[in-house]
This record gives C-alpha cells, structure tokens and sequence, in this order.
C-alpha cells in the first residue's frame, strides 16, 4: 500500500508559497504576473482539491507535478522571454531564451500521475492504453493552453499580450510548446514504465 504523502505534499506547497510570496515582490509585469499565476494557483488548488477527495499519488508523481509549478511562477516574475537563463542560451548557443520550452516540457510530467491513476484503478486493458492515454491527454490540454493564450493575447493590451505568449518572434512558438509538452509526456510515461517495471511485466 502506498505510504500517505501528507508531509512531502505539504513541504512541496510550502516551497511554492514561499516562492510565490517572494516572486510577487516587483515583478517585470503586474499584469502578466497576475494571468501567469492565475494559471499555477488553479493547478495547485486542483491537486489539493484531488487529495482532498482522497485522489492521492506517489511522493514521485507529485515531485514532477511540483516542476512545472516552481518553473511557471518564475516565468511569472520576469515574464518567460525574460527569465535569467542566458548561461543556457549561450553555452548552447541558441538564438531565444528557452525558459519557456523547458516549462512546457516539465508540463507532461503530469502524464506519470495519469498513468499512475489508471495503473491504480486498473482502468486500461493494456500497457499500450496505459502509455498512450496520458501522452494524449497531455497534448489535449497543451492544444487548449495554447488557445487560452491566443485567446487572451488578443483581448489584452498588446505588451502584455506578447509578454504573456512569450513568442519571441517565432511564428512557430505554439506548435512548439506543444511539441515540448507531448515530448515531456513521452519521458514522464516512460519513466513511470520503468519504474513500474512495466516494459516487460503484464499489468497487474
């Protein structure tokens, strides 16, 4: 039986209001700051919300939800395109900061609670539902993500509108995002395989 992760959950958030208490000091954008968060505040509230409701996950799968939560509320301080992350941008020479690639990829991490949940329930017949399920989910939801942004980036004010799709320039970026959070999907899922021991056992 999996040991209650009260305690590790509760340090995760204690980490997160820290943060998000620290990084609301001066942010480059109060607006931006505000939507940005308002996207971390609703995913945290809907992972408690789940322990709550007695829908509870390994210490790992929480671990790797909490990724994108600490990344997205840095985002938020100095919107994504500004994030300090130069020291990547140069040592592999890229022309954009990549901050907000890297946040989108850790964004699929949340297929390994999806395929935890459904490898708890017993609710897929076999190892190729388990592993695809979530991949697809999560590249559900980074395609409705990617239409809540356009949708705002047209109804805002034009500064917070880029600052908040973190574009770049590149007409491209949402097809990247998405790309980015199917391929963190991918490694999550795969990760919980193995961890799982699921490449060659059967399900169970």
């Amino acid at each position: 039986m999996r040991k209650d992760p009260s305690k590790f959950l509760g340090w995760l958030v204690g980490i997160y209001v820290l943060e998000f208490l620290v990084l609301a000091i001066a942010p480059f954008d109060r607006m931006t700051w505000f939507v940005e968060n308002i996207t971390v505040v609703i995913i945290v509230g809907v992972i408690l919300g789940l322990y709550r409701a007695n829908i509870r996950f390994s210490k790992a799968a929480y671990a790797l939800m909490f990724v994108l939560i600490y990344l997205h509320t840095i985002g938020g301080h100095w919107t994504f395109a500004l994030v300090p992350f130069d020291w990547v941008t140069d040592f592999f020479g890229f022309s954009r900061n990549h901050f907000d690639r890297l946040a989108h990829f850790s964004v699929g991490f949340y297929a390994f609670a999806i395929a935890e949940w459904l490898w708890s329930k017993k609710s897929v017949a076999n190892k190729f539902l388990l592993f695809t399920y979530p991949v697809f989910a999560i590249a559900t939801v980074a395609m409705g993500y990617e239409l809540i942004e356009w949708i705002f980036a047209i109804l805002a004010n034009p500064e917070a509108g880029i600052a908040y799709l973190g574009s770049q320039g590149d007409i491209w970026d949402a097809q990247k995002d998405m790309l980015a959070d199917t391929l963190g999907a991918l490694t999550a899922t795969a990760f919980f395989f193995s961890l799982r021991g699921l490449w060659k056992n059967k399900l169970k």
